[in-house]
């Protein structure tokens, strides 16, 4: 099949039986200008292997390869979708491979060849556990455009202060810059899901914030916002960290850290635990 000859996306969605479901979360983004907009902020495709997740019918897929992306490596877990971009791969022979398959469960990096982006509009309800994978292994990653539910960008570009912010803000910024781009209507999905979503970009770090674990980062930011509105001395004792020592103030809340004084506490609580990256 011709790129050109390729069928509307709503013929797709209609041939192959593709309803939504609300377990896989899916809300299929059908406006080009919108995912031709997403491709754009992903950067230059044309550099390097695009990993996307959660394609669906290949709304995205159709702009990222229209983009110049290649190659491409779609994993979706609904095999009517995989049936449906086995057309779009035919299409664009050896720049789009389909992977039907679980996301949580494979080791994307291994996929596709550095330098590897991930341009994706994620399923609401598994977008965060994904995230936090990706973030775990930052480093296979040149760079991530993501869609999500507006209240998890709130939480990933939140500041200190603010009520988002949280365990997620934390981890996110300490691993990348995180950029939020745009938010999208949710009149631009099939079906319009009850909330607004939002692009956002993250730019992995060339030189880490600090030299702790992943983990022992998980673990003070777990224990410093496990009760929010406790002060640090309280909800930090169980780690035995002196915080007068590292400088921070006992008497404040998680929320009111910067995430800078979140890296020292992890570099105390690895070098206590021996919980390093080395």
């Amino acid at each position: 099949m011709d790129p050109d000859s390729l069928p509307p996306l709503r013929e797709v969605i209609a041939r192959h039986g593709l309803d939504a479901r609300r377990t896989l979360g899916q809300h299929f983004l059908l406006d080009g200008n919108l995912t031709a907009r997403i491709a754009r902020v992903a950067g230059d495709l044309a550099q390097g292997s695009v990993i996307e997740v959660g394609p669906g019918p290949g709304g995205l897929t159709r702009a990222l390869l229209d983009a110049g992306a290649a190659p491409i490596v779609a994993v979706e877990r609904d095999p009517r979708c995989v049936a449906a971009l086995a057309e779009l791969a035919a299409a664009y022979p050896e720049r789009l491979q389909v992977i039907e398959a679980d996301a949580l469960e494979i080791d994307l990096a291994a996929l596709a060849p550095p330098p590897r982006r991930i341009v994706a509009n994620l399923p609401y309800n598994v977008a965060t556990p994904l995230l936090i994978g990706w973030l775990r292994g930052i480093s296979a990653y040149a760079g991530l455009t993501l869609m999500f539910q507006k209240e998890v960008a709130d939480r990933l570009t939140a500041e200190p202060g603010s009520r988002a912010f949280g365990r997620l803000s934390v981890v996110a910024q300490r691993q990348c810059r995180v950029q939020r781009e745009f938010n999208v209507d949710a009149r631009a999905f099939v079906p319009p899901p009850k909330i607004t979503s939002t692009v956002v970009s993250l730019a992995p770090r060339p030189d880490p914030l600090d030299d702790a674990s992943f983990s022992a980062l998980e673990a003070v930011t777990a224990a410093a916002f496990g009760q929010r509105r406790k002060m640090l001395r309280t909800t930090l004792k169980p780690l035995g960290l002196d915080l007068a020592v590292l400088g921070i103030d006992p008497t404040q809340r998680a929320e009111d850290l910067s995430v800078e004084a979140f890296c020292v506490l992890a570099d105390a609580y690895a070098a206590k635990s021996g919980d390093s990256d080395g």
